[in-house]
């Protein structure tokens, strides 16, 4: 997968392909049917999204709300077999197009697309002012085409990265997944601990969650991807994630236990999907009782891998 990150330069090889556009934070089944439309286009399939996030760029100063880092989203689209990766650069002059100048500057003559699709609710251009149907007229004025996809509803409502939010703020792991389309994952590499959990006889991978939006705080059945160096591979674990109130944490992470390993991650990338929820973060009456219930957490995380 190629990435194009400015549209006023661009190779001639990285024109005429067929995007959706869109966010795409989570990469859920509703984005996932907007991509599938765009495969029925002439050229390469393609995304065209942002970064930073708009709303990352207009709030900056706003709590952490993504479901994954732009990382991780290049990683999920190229799975899905996109092609071009127009990620470009928000900022105040992109901004500030209208939605006329973002169809004519960007789309058809930056980055020369044929074809694009947006959900029904699709807005861009300077204050959100260009609809879905605004694109189709300049679509045809311009020489590309157009395609409006419906949005997806689910079992429990519309899909979107918001509901997704609020099942992974619910402890509702499961219920993520079933709009993700996939577990949803926390990316990153392994960071330095205290190595509290190597002497109370549970070695952990330490991960930050700095920029993400946070899922329930609490220990969490996972599976685990190694994704580089000597030990890479699939496993399984118990994580917890959250400010680590037994020993007075403030800041944020998820540390993973894997079952069955050995051997040193730091610097590792990591890939750890939330399978489900198993308790709250708590203090206990001592170390013992902290053991005792690391333990009890490990078997029951086994129990419910084991059903998977």
């Amino acid at each position: 997968m190629r990435v194009i990150r400015d549209y006023t330069y661009v190779d001639q090889a990285d024109r005429g392909a067929s995007v959706a556009i869109g966010n795409f934070d989570g990469v859920h089944i509703g984005h996932q049917s907007v991509i599938d439309l765009a495969r029925d286009g002439n050229g390469p399939l393609g995304v065209l999204t942002f970064e930073p996030h708009p709303r990352q760029f207009f709030a900056p100063s706003a709590p952490p709300f993504r479901l994954m880092s732009r990382e991780a989203r290049a990683n999920r689209l190229e799975k899905l077999g996109v092609e071009r990766l127009y990620e470009l650069n928000f900022n105040a002059a992109l901004a500030g197009l209208t939605p006329e100048e973002f169809a004519r500057n960007v789309i058809a003559e930056g980055l020369g697309l044929t074809h694009v699709v947006v959900g029904a609710d699709f807005c861009f251009g300077k204050a959100r002012a260009g609809t879905a149907d605004d694109l189709v007229r300049f679509g045809r004025e311009m020489g590309f085409g157009v395609t409006i996809a419906e949005l997806l509803e689910g079992e429990s409502g519309q899909v979107s990265s918001t509901a997704i939010r609020q099942a992974l703020s619910d402890g509702k792991p499961r219920e993520a997944a079933a709009m993700l389309g996939h577990w949803h994952r926390i990316d990153g590499p392994v960071i330095g601990g205290e190595q509290r959990g190597r002497k109370l006889g549970y070695p952990t991978a330490n991960m930050s969650i700095a920029g993400l939006h946070p899922p329930r705080f609490g220990v969490y059945a996972v599976l685990v991807d190694v994704l580089d160096g000597p030990h890479r591979g699939h496993y399984q674990g118990a994580a917890s994630l959250g400010v680590r109130p037994m020993f007075g944490g403030d800041v944020p992470n998820i540390e993973t236990f894997m079952f069955d390993f050995s051997g040193d991650l730091y610097g590792a990338e990591l890939s750890v999907a939330l399978v489900e929820y198993l308790r709250a973060e708590e203090t206990f009456d001592g170390l013992d009782a902290f053991i005792a219930q690391m333990d009890a957490d490990c078997i029951e995380a086994q129990r419910v891998l084991a059903a998977l």
